[in-house]
């Protein structure tokens, strides 16, 4: 079973910073999660959420921002890691990064509250550019952005994302040519979820997984991944349970 830092090293550094995935690399991680939208100027940004109140000391929308004006913005905004002044970065500068560890990226297409056109086309283009496309796994809450990248690329490996009361099924990932189903952890509970999997041949892969009782269940369903947000407690512990 593979660790995948959610958001990069999450629980050590800023989410989606450079620092946090040269952290999740420092730490063992096999891979990592990441967030990316568009800014006002059609330049790919590593964020999670729509705006970028939570995250930097700065207010509004992503999609309302040019990639200037928001690289102005301390995404440090607890000021608890150095360097105090941390940028958003781009897609760019996240693979640039990363194209020599070897990890694997899950770049997650943040178009369910708003549908960026053309994200698709232009994140696929720029991991081919860097000639990265091997390592990536797509993955989104917004199916149609799913089967936009494999109707862009059919080679993509793909995954369709679950969470809050909505739970996908294998069948409805091979409809749409999804390699792979990530559901909130909790779901893995649902009796039938691991077994249907296995059965269509659907990689799972849950997030965000905190609690050990829920990394024992993840073993023992055999999933090809977790997400967490404490990279090195959950090698740790996957090591103990092995034993």
């Amino acid at each position: 079973m593979k660790i995948w830092g959610h958001r990069g090293a999450y629980s050590s550094a800023p989410e989606n910073t450079l620092e946090g995935f040269q952290r999740a690399v420092e730490m063992g991680a096999d891979g990592v999660e990441l967030d990316i939208q568009l800014t006002k100027d059609k330049e790919i940004v590593v964020i999670h959420d729509e705006t970028v109140d939570r995250t930097s000391n700065g207010h509004g929308w992503v999609k309302d921002m040019t990639l200037a004006e928001i690289k102005k913005l301390n995404f440090n905004k607890s000021g608890r890691s150095k360097p105090l002044f941390m940028e958003v970065p781009t897609l760019s500068e996240v693979l640039e990064l990363l194209e020599p560890t070897g990890l694997t990226l899950n770049i997650e297409l943040k178009t369910g509250l708003i549908y960026y056109e053309g994200i698709e086309e232009l994140a696929l283009k720029q991991v081919q550019k860097q000639g990265m496309a091997e390592r990536i796994v797509w993955s989104s809450f917004n199916h149609y952005s799913i089967q936009q990248v494999k109707r862009l690329n059919p080679s993509s490996r793909t995954a369709l994302l679950c969470g809050g009361e909505i739970l996908v099924t294998a069948e409805q990932c091979e409809k749409v040519g999804a390699e792979a189903l990530h559901p909130y952890v909790a779901m893995l509970r649902h009796p039938l979820l691991a077994e249907d999997c296995r059965r269509r041949g659907v990689l799972l892969r849950p997030w965000t997984v905190t609690h050990e009782d829920d990394l024992k269940l993840a073993m023992e369903l055999d999933v090809d991944a977790v997400m967490v947000n404490r990279i090195d407690w959950a090698k740790e512990i996957s090591v103990l349970l092995r034993d």
